[in-house]
């Protein structure tokens, strides 16, 4: 039997091509538009809303068992136009990334004091900009004490 050895620079060369400037410019630039969610949320103001979202893009979320479903023009006129009294209060993270050619996935965790929402975007680029296209959200009550 014959073993073949090849060195680390050839397998290296056998392997597909990665861009990772390309893919970090990627990265932030569909973090720019989670920026955009996340603004709207501190400040209250819906226009970052509209800079997140598609104006065809929906809301889906479960409430008191039912499925509903919002437009994102819907959400973003829902915006109190102010930050909220407990602001100081509220923490909110991009958990997770994941893009494959035009088309990203990306998980929000919005932690605030008495409740806890996890989020579940859909993004497309379309005409060099990334924005979401589709929101699936849970909500979680904190136990009051």
């Amino acid at each position: 039997m014959r073993i073949l050895r090849f060195s680390p620079a050839l397998l290296l060369a056998l392997l597909p091509a990665v861009a990772p400037a390309q893919s970090g410019s990627e990265e932030a630039a569909v973090r720019r538009a989670l920026e955009h969610y996340l603004q709207g949320h501190a400040t209250g103001d819906g226009n970052h809303h509209r800079m997140a979202f598609f104006p065809q893009a929906n809301l889906y979320f479960v409430r008191s068992g039912a499925l509903t479903i919002w437009t994102s023009e819907e959400y973003a006129n829902n915006a109190p136009g102010k930050p909220a009294a407990d602001e100081a209060q509220r923490k909110r993270r991009i958990v997770s990334i994941d893009i494959t050619g035009t088309a990203a996935m990306a998980k929000i965790e919005l932690d605030y004091p008495t409740v806890r929402f996890v989020d579940y975007m859909s993004l497309l680029k379309v005409d060099n900009e990334w924005r979401t296209i589709a929101k699936i959200f849970h909500r979680e009550d904190k136990q009051t004490r």
